[in-house]
């Protein structure tokens, strides 16, 4: 009856929303979404931000400039000083979320065909988004430090790639899934491959200010400062979604003047800008100190949170589930240790009222069916400890 764009032919959604409607089974235990703790927002903070910015009416309830409130690209230029990157607000685009700033990216400098390479296990939505900019996606492997930089020059040294690669895609902290965090070594050869070849290196960073352990390593675009020819190469995006609160939709890019005009240009045909209610508030909020104040609580609270998970399971799964315990972020990467189908698992553990989320998701290719991705963000301690007594007894039935 109708004719769709191919890319939209046969779509899929997102294999962790499908999860969503398990939610509403009463007494279910979640460790699927990456939700941040709903009890750990910062409800004052947030009412005093918005009523301070409701008192601006022209500027949060009227139509804002694309590239976002001077108000909120000031706030953020500072909030990525305090990190140790320094920019103008001329180089950072303000998106709803950060998602939405690689969805532009992608219209902007991806054709269909192009290819484009991607850590593997990956985020879903970049793999959904990618999927459907109809790119020629190839996965690059990681382990316990990150992304693997031998086999990606192995493979830009191989002379396989169909076509020089536009761009690749990473979350070089924390990464989701698997928890992992780039070694220091790696992100500077990282960089140099970026400007040996003249791919982009897109650096997706919302959980880099979760660290509850380990040293800080600098970011991709901080360190792209001493290694020469790398900054122009460097796509950065960040969000308040994970360390302040997803519904506020904020999220922003720093990138080259060059891209960001033509992102800024894309993002005009989508929603001409995100809310400048949201984006005001989030001024105002970081303009307060309220954020530095506040994200201690939840370091803290996650620390806590990833101990009783990765506790619980050598306690209660030892040999079953193989894991590395990372040093922030949300998530705990797994595996069964038998080889079994974490999808097959999954149904006899929503038997018992509790979930996560299969490693199948989050592969295009050579896929681990027996891997598992762990949120310990959302639940409780106490509900943490009961939903993986619930996982060994679904693993003993299974």
């Amino acid at each position: 009856m109708f004719t769709f764009n191919p890319a939209f032919e046969a779509p899929t959604g997102s294999p962790i929303r499908e999860l969503f409607k398990y939610l509403a089974q009463p007494g279910m235990i979640s460790f699927a979404g990456g939700y941040p703790a709903s009890d750990l927002f910062d409800r004052e903070g947030l009412d005093a931000a918005a009523s301070r910015a409701s008192q601006q009416a022209t500027l949060c309830l009227q139509y804002g400039p694309t590239d976002g409130l001077a108000v909120l690209k000031d706030q953020l230029v500072q909030l990525m000083t305090r990190r140790g990157t320094a920019c103008t607000p001329q180089a950072l685009l303000v998106t709803t979320g950060s998602q939405q700033g690689f969805d532009l990216l992608l219209r902007v400098m991806v054709a269909p065909g192009d290819v484009v390479l991607v850590e593997q296990p990956a985020y879903p939505a970049t793999l959904q988004a990618l999927k459907l900019q109809q790119a020629d996606v190839v996965t690059v492997p990681v382990d316990q430090d990150g992304l693997d930089v031998a086999a990606l020059t192995a493979l830009l040294e191989s002379g396989t790639l169909p076509r020089p690669p536009r761009l690749l895609y990473t979350v070089p902290t924390f990464a989701n899934p698997t928890g992992a965090t780039l070694s220091l070594e790696r992100r500077a050869a990282l960089l140099k491959l970026a400007a040996r070849h003249h791919f982009l290196l897109v650096e997706d960073d919302p959980y880099g200010d979760l660290r509850f352990g380990g040293a800080a390593l600098p970011s991709l675009l901080t360190l792209a400062d001493q290694v020469p020819g790398s900054r122009d190469w460097v796509v950065h995006f960040s969000s308040l979604s994970k360390i302040v609160a997803p519904g506020l939709r904020i999220g922003w890019m720093v990138a080259h003047a060059e891209i960001l005009r033509r992102c800024v240009v894309a993002k005009q045909t989508v929603d001409l800008c995100s809310s400048p209610w949201t984006q005001a508030i989030a001024a105002e909020y970081l303009a307060s100190g309220a954020l530095e104040r506040h994200l201690p609580r939840i370091i803290d609270a996650y620390a806590v949170k990833c101990r009783a998970l990765c506790d619980a399971l050598d306690a209660h799964l030892p040999g079953s589930i193989a894991f590395h315990r990372p040093a922030g972020g949300m998530f705990v990467w797994a595996r069964l240790a038998g080889g079994q189908d974490a999808s097959d698992y999954l149904r006899a553990c929503i038997e018992r009222n509790v979930m996560f989320v299969p490693g199948v998701a989050f592969y295009k290719d050579n896929i681990d069916a027996a891997a598992l991705r762990l949120s310990f963000a959302a639940p409780g301690v106490a509900d943490i400890e009961s939903g993986v007594q619930r996982m060994k007894q679904a693993l003993e039935g299974f």
